[in-house]
């Protein structure tokens, strides 16, 4: 059914995520976290998807003990189509379903862009990019044979917005790339998932850490809530994407910014 209709029901309803089964990439720490976090919070069965972080099983299991929720850990380059694949059928196979996918894998540089390898740049653009269409495509495949699914991902205010004093032309390419294949797939897929994204501004996270003092001073004068955000922060748009609240919107991309962006 294009965009499903749930029933009206009760706005604690809607945002319940009990019965759901989701899945994120990066899922293991920062934002990824943080989401998963919300989502167990909200009754939801979890899959984390990590790379190399070395705590992901227990971080699952730590979410079903304090949740009484299912979760498991599954590793997976998300660059790697056939293991990214692989790897999200089999939680599907492991949980009976696949409801939403949460495409979070990401990383982030800071080089002079005369001065970029193509490995350099195409290591960005390899994870943000390709890395989040292989993360949709194996899950919009599932969501076709089952007549629903979700799809989120992460995207930045630099999809929109060169950010200074820092230089991340790959990166801002990436986040835009993430953006408009958000809108694309939205249209593309619409008779059987949605498909939305999120746009964090600055969050304290292990990809801020490269940034020096002067930097970080010089962010925190560019926004307007004088402050960076926690990850936890960002659980209550990554919660509305995923549930009932949301169900008609595709395409969407929501910013959540300090209204770093407005100005």
């Amino acid at each position: 059914m294009v965009l499903f209709k749930p029933s009206d029901a009760p706005v604690q309803t809607l945002f319940d995520l009990s019965g759901k089964v989701i899945a994120i990439t990066g899922g293991a720490r920062g934002i990824g976290l943080s989401v998963a976090t919300a989502y167990a919070e909200a009754g939801a069965k979890i899959a984390i998807l990590y790379r190399t972080t070395t705590t992901a099983h227990q971080t699952a299991e730590d979410l079903a003990s304090k949740y009484q929720t299912q979760a498991r850990a599954y590793q997976a380059d998300v660059t790697v189509p056939g293991e990214t694949s692989a790897a999200i059928d089999q939680i599907a196979k492991d949980f009976g379903k696949l409801d939403v996918i949460v495409a979070n894998a990401g990383i982030c540089s800071e080089h002079a862009a005369e001065d970029y390898t193509p490995a350099e740049f195409e290591e960005v653009m390899n994870v943000n990019v390709n890395g989040a269409f292989y993360t949709a495509q194996a899950a919009a495949r599932i969501f076709k044979r089952q007549g629903f699914g979700n799809v989120v991902l992460t995207a930045s205010v630099s999809a929109t917005l060169v950010n200074t004093p820092q230089r991340q032309a790959a990166y801002d390419a990436s986040k835009a790339g993430v953006l408009q294949l958000t809108k694309s797939l939205a249209v593309e897929w619409v008779d059987f998932c949605r498909v939305n994204c999120v746009s964090p501004g600055y969050i304290q996270t292990h990809m801020t850490e490269y940034a020096s003092t002067d930097m970080r001073e010089t962010w925190l004068g560019q926004i307007p809530a004088r402050r960076f955000a926690s990850a936890y922060e960002l659980k209550g748009v990554y919660l509305f994407c995923a549930s009932d609240a949301s169900s008609y919107m595709t395409g969407s991309n929501l910013v959540v910014d300090g209204g770093f962006s407005l100005p």
